[in-house]
């Protein structure tokens, strides 16, 4: 009889299976009984931002239903329509937002600006606008990017044009960046760009978390949060980050705070205008007692240093990646320099302003090409409010999760055209010699809508300022044999670096 009982429920098992596979024999992704289409996710997870470009979203016109386990259900939409997304993040705004699951998965950063919505994210945003307004911070932010510059980027040039040595510039420009944003945030300066190259565990901390929170993306919230209880895999390298980071930014805030108490005066007579400094300035209560704690202080610096860390590291490593490759399009962005010499007089150093720097067209169309095809952020996560019908067509109920893929939207031929995967900075130049405007629903390497990135012009700024310093006086090689591909990161990081070779240039 058991045996009886056994083969019926096999037999039943198999049909229900057979029934499942026909029902789904045309889907672009095979959607398994119980399992879904996570095999298809775990088989392409080394490739995921390609994988979803053109396996998926290029054959199914740009929107696709991803179906999770059944228990429990980790079902997501998926697109990458230009038409969905200036729905989303502008039309109706209001009823696509972060969500209280994309707060857990990005726990480590806390509540700030990347993770709030609503009155607190708009409190948050008001308090990065007032801070980049303001000419102190102004004047602040471009003596640290021109130091280290000066500093730090040129004598590193320097050392490697002179030795012949091989240098990993994607860790060069992130230890740039990271320099920069602990300035910009915590006026504390790791001083991680030299010549040495030390290690600095907050720095590579960043990193890690960033590349486990991927993980926690695509993986059922009970894995990695037993996972995370047990303290291994992913989870064991974000917890380890987690505690470095905090131990990094709790100390600067300690410090200052100790600084500030000591000398009352000092807010009045600070060169360095810094987010950490902002706030102590205008946080001290009647009583002189800081009203802000610890904690709030330290979210909102670390949402500031998330959104401004990889934005210029990456997009100069892809920058320069593709100078390397490209050597029609360095020659062009030297004979550009050539032309503007009159405002390149110093052959060491350069410092320009804004609107000097707005002279520099062809430089600003490969960076907005660049970006195209290697945004700093590759995918923006979304939680549907109230239930909606998207323009493609599909029904979103409330609660459900949208991913936006912005990596997939630069290769999409409804937007950029059939020559969509070939790098063209002259699509972004007009017939008069300006820069064509793009609209961000169609272009959001630095998001859409209101939460359009605060910090875009000061990011184009600084990259561009890099590059017109750097390649003024500096050839740069690939490896060879050296491969860059795109590594698995809720940022676009290299996944083996950018290895290349200095040579000094002869103008």
């Amino acid at each position: 009889m058991a045996a009886e009982i056994v083969v019926a429920v096999f037999i039943s098992l198999f049909v229900l299976f057979l029934s499942h596979w026909y029902r789904n024999r045309n889907s672009l992704v095979t959607n398994w009984p119980i399992v879904g289409m996570i095999p298809g996710l775990l088989r392409n997870s080394w490739r995921i931002f390609d994988y979803f470009s053109f396996d998926v979203l290029r054959r199914c016109g740009g929107t696709f239903e991803f179906k999770g386990p059944l228990f429990p259900s980790l079902d997501f939409l998926l697109t990458s329509d230009p038409n969905n997304i200036n729905h989303i993040m502008s039309k109706n705004f209001v009823n696509y937002e972060k969500g209280s699951e994309f707060r857990e998965i990005f726990e480590p950063f806390g509540e700030g600006i990347f993770t709030l919505d609503s009155d607190r994210w708009k409190t948050q945003r008001k308090v990065m606008q007032t801070l980049m307004r303001n000419n102190k911070f102004t004047i602040f932010r471009d003596k640290v990017v021109w130091k280290k510059l000066e500093k730090g980027l040129i004598p590193i040039f320097e050392h490697a044009a002179t030795l012949g040595t091989e240098v990993n510039l994607e860790d060069v420009f992130q230890r740039f960046d990271y320099d920069n944003m602990s300035l910009f945030a915590l006026g504390f300066d790791p001083d991680s760009l030299n010549v040495e190259f030390p290690a600095i565990p907050s720095k590579e901390a960043f990193a890690d978390i960033e590349e486990a929170l991927l993980f926690r993306h695509f993986w059922p919230k009970m894995v990695w949060k037993f996972q995370n209880w047990l303290q291994i895999g992913e989870e064991k390298k974000l917890i380890e980050g987690t505690k470095i980071l905090d131990q990094f930014v709790y100390n600067c805030i300690s410090s200052r705070r100790e600084k500030f108490s000591k000398n009352k005066e000092l807010q009045a007579e600070e060169d360095e205008y810094d987010l950490l400094t902002s706030f102590l300035v205008e946080d001290q209560g009647e009583s002189g007692a800081f009203e802000q704690s610890d904690k709030v202080i330290r979210d909102t610096a670390v949402n500031l240093m998330l959104a401004g860390i990889d934005s210029v590291s990456g997009g100069l490593s892809w920058f320069f990646w593709i100078v390397a490759t490209n050597p029609s399009v360095e020659a062009k962005i030297v004979e550009e320099i050539k032309r503007n010499s009159s405002i390149c007089k110093d052959k060491n150093m350069i410092y320009l302003s804004e609107e000097e720097l707005n002279r520099f067209i062809y430089l600003h169309a490969v960076f907005c090409e660049t970006l195209r095809l290697y945004p700093p952020i590759p995918a923006n996560h979304k939680t549907v409010v109230q239930s909606d019908i998207l323009p493609s067509g599909h029904r979103v109920q409330a609660g459900s999760r949208i991913l936006i893929s912005i990596y997939s939207m630069g290769r999409m031929e409804q937007i950029w055209g059939k020559d969509c995967l070939e790098f063209k900075p002259e699509r972004w130049i007009s017939e008069k010699g300006d820069i064509v405007y793009v609209p961000s629903y169609k272009y959001p390497a630095f998001n859409s809508g209101p939460r359009t990135c605060l910090g875009k012009d000061m990011s184009f700024l600084q990259m561009k300022t890099v590059a017109i310093a750097l390649l003024k006086n500096y050839r740069v090689e690939m490896v060879q044999g050296h491969v860059v591909v795109p590594r698995e990161s809720i940022t676009l990081h290299m996944k083996n670096g950018l290895k290349v070779r200095i040579k000094k240039r002869h103008v």
